[in-house]
């Protein structure tokens, strides 16, 4: 039989013909690939978990792991009720390891804005900015808190040059300003405050005096020498070359992008190239190709070694090698960590001479992850990851026999033929598996992301990082120049490619926000798609359109406020959002925007006086009026205005306290208080009646959400 041919069917089940012989085959077909969905229950038990709005009780898990067993048990010779027990068992250990890690990092956080206060602690991580250094300090001491109150974690903003101190330094800021982590600045908009409780991460902040040195670093473990070896590489590959070509040699070496300039980031991001910049499958496996064949090729030219010796195998050691070390050396993310255990495999099986590019591979890899690092199941870089690899494996699974035909059939422009059509196949596979978690995480589609990819991965791979390796070697003896050089040239030419694409006519598409079950459509009917095999898989690509097309579904809220209440929106006749200021309150500005499926270019401010545009906003100085669907909405800037802002209104919305009187009038009131407690609010006008959510009640009642202080004395102006 030809490889290319499909598997004859089991004699028993030839002859069978209608829907049973349809049902019966493909339920031998789908047997094999079971145990691919079990990684896939794991992670949905984590997901159920992250998804409650209200911490669960600790016996769940174990119950319903309890009950699998009992269907276990009840039904050992069924083969369906043991892939229902599996199923179960799975969902529950997901489910269990996600609650555990939630408790097992529960650590201080800051509850109120502190400063200015002096904070003493030492250095975990350094991260250049374009102006300044970021550090994260441990070991604490802030004036004001007692001890059982301290962070284990806290982020700084330092006015420093990178280099003046090194990780495992203890240092003294003499003024620094700290603040709770950001709760979400909508509701449903990314959560960074659940993301630091992950990272142990209890203030962020910023220096704005002093910053000296208490005590020398002393002698660091092997973690403390990458940190201060990380820092140090960046530090000479800035200075080494211009921006932005320097920060960008930094991020591919070192895994850190604080330091790329807002401007390059914007063209990598519209482009469909800012994949590049992040440490992740496409670099661990040039580093290991470019080992792999360098080593082999010095083997080959030694014929000592290359008649008595399996040079392939001695390659694939020294391919191992570097992975582990760049994988240890870089900022550690979700997709550095996949690619390193996926690519350490495939090497292994290399030395044994096995294949490793499997689905089960990847499954597993995911599986290791989430147990380790449940909460990585919620993050942009996991689900794009995981998306893009798992549909590159079934890609080529299906398509592997047809072009391995192709490729043996033909000379040397049957082989380009080959190379070129994989390239063009797999950017275009990892580009729309990609994009609806982009699409959901970040609301915007790089229209030319196949173009850019096309022209600007093969210059990563083939110039890039070749002497991105080659610097790694030089570092050590303070040669790495010669290499940086070079390096930078190709890294210009990347630039100009991402702004050139980032610059057509429609290179960026932004779209409205993507609800969360829409997300999971996407993500059963990419699994689905992949997963299986047969006719039955193409049963998940409705289910996924579906699911892109949700952000369809989505009605936007008509007014928004941000949890200080400096910042406030309202939505104009033509569905478009005005905001209260074009000044301050920058990331809350951006997310809503970016949420409406919107930019801030041309984004329309509120009168200062007067009526808008289309007559529903009217404003004075104090205050405005909202009026729309009937219902009247009044936004309150200074206390003075209270008093007619309350009379024959339905909701007031104040940035200041209001006072017993106006909370007894027949509208309701949302005050500083409420903004405080509950976070940014979102306020939907249906046919004069009123909807309103709270970030908070949409973050639910979980460890990560701080409770809300208590209201004290309503004061009387």
């Amino acid at each position: 039989m030809h490889r290319s041919d499909p598997p004859a069917e089991p004699a028993d089940n030839a002859g069978a013909g209608g829907f049973a012989g349809f049902v019966l085959r493909t339920r031998e077909a789908m047997a094999p690939r079971l145990v691919l969905w079990l990684p896939v229950a794991f992670g949905s038990g984590a997901g159920v978990y992250f998804a409650l709005d209200a911490e669960p009780a600790f016996w769940i898990a174990p119950a319903f792991a309890a009950l699998a067993a009992a269907f276990a048990l009840a039904g050992r010779e069924a083969g369906g009720v043991r892939v229902l027990a599996g199923a179960i068992l799975a969902l529950a250990g997901g489910f269990a390891v996600a609650q555990y890690r939630a408790h097992d990092v529960a650590a201080p956080t800051i509850e109120r804005r502190l400063g200015p206060v002096s904070v003493e602690g030492r250095i975990v991580e350094l991260e250049p900015r374009p102006d300044g250094v970021r550090a994260t300090l441990d070991r604490l001491a802030i004036q004001g808190l007692a001890p059982d109150a301290t962070p284990e974690r806290v982020r700084l903003r330092l006015d420093i040059k990178l280099g003046a101190f090194v990780p495992g330094d203890e240092i003294r800021v003499a003024r620094a300003y700290l603040l709770p982590p950001p709760t979400p600045s909508a509701p449903g908009a990314f959560d960074f405050a659940r993301q630091a409780w992950f990272e142990r991460l209890g203030g962020v902040g910023y220096a704005s005096g002093a910053v000296a040195r208490v005590a020398a670093a002393e002698r660091p473990g092997w973690r403390a020498a990458l940190a201060v070896w990380r820092a140090e590489v960046a530090r000479r590959t800035l200075a080494a070359l211009p921006e932005p070509a320097g920060a960008i040699a930094a991020a591919l070496i070192t895994g850190e992008q604080g330091a790329v300039p807002a401007d390059a980031l914007s063209a990598f991001r519209d482009s469909g190239l800012q994949h590049i910049l992040s440490i992740s499958g496409l670099h661990i496996g040039m580093v290991a190709g470019i080992v792999f064949f360098a080593v082999r090729l010095a083997l080959a030219l030694v014929p000592f070694v290359a008649l008595r010796a399996d040079t392939k195998k001695l390659a694939a050691l020294a391919a191992l090698a570097a992975i582990t070390f760049y994988t240890a050396f870089a900022v550690p993310s979700v997709p550095t960590l996949r690619s390193w255990l996926m690519t350490g495999i495939v090497l292994l099986a290399l030395l044994i001479d096995r294949t490793a590019i499997t689905l089960r591979l990847v499954a597993w890899a995911a599986a290791a992850i989430l147990v380790v690092r449940p909460e990585s199941l919620l993050s942009a870089s996991f689900q794009m990851s995981f998306g893009a690899v798992v549909a590159l494996v079934a890609a080529w699974e299906a398509a592997r026999d047809r072009l391995q035909a192709w490729r043996a059939g033909g000379g040397l422009a049957a082989k380009a033929g080959v190379w070129l059509a994989g390239s063009l196949m797999t950017s275009l596979v990892a580009g729309l598996a990609s994009a609806p978690f982009a699409l959901y995480h970040f609301n915007r589609f790089a229209a030319f992301g196949l173009l850019a990819n096309l022209l600007g991965v093969p210059l990563t791979g083939f110039w890039i990082m070749p002497w991105a390796v080659l610097a790694g070697l030089l570092f050590p003896f303070g040669l790495e120049a010669w290499a940086l050089i070079p390096m930078g040239w190709g890294i210009d030419r990347l630039v100009a490619i991402a702004q050139w694409v980032a610059g057509l006519d429609g290179a960026v598409a932004l779209v409205p926000a993507m609800p969360l079950w829409g997300l999971g459509l996407v993500a059963l009917g990419g699994l689905w798609l992949c997963l299986w095999t047969g006719k039955m898989r193409l049963l998940g690509a409705p289910v996924a359109l579906a699911g892109v097309l949700s952000a369809a579904s989505v009605v936007p809220p008509d007014i928004l406020v941000s949890g200080d209440g400096r910042l406030m929106a309202v939505r104009d006749e033509n569905g478009r959002l005005m905001l209260s200021s074009a000044r301050g309150q920058g990331f809350a500005r951006e997310t809503w925007l970016r949420r409406d499926g919107d930019s801030e270019e041309g984004a329309e401010t509120w009168p200062r006086t007067g009526r808008s545009a289309d007559g529903r906003l009217e404003c004075v100085p104090t205050h405005c009026l909202y009026r729309a669907e009937g219902a009247t909405v009044a936004l309150v800037r200074q206390p003075r205005a209270l008093p007619a802002a309350c009379r024959d209104t339905d909701l007031v919305i104040a940035a200041v306290s209001v006072y017993a009187p106006c909370r007894r009038a027949t509208g309701r009131t949302i005050d500083r208080f409420d903004l405080s407690a509950d976070g940014a609010h979102a306020i939907w006008i249906e046919n004069g009646a009123l909807r309103i959510e709270t970030a908070r009640a949409a973050r639910g009642e979980r460890p990560w959400v701080a409770k809300p202080p208590e209201r004290g004395p309503e004061i009387r102006r």
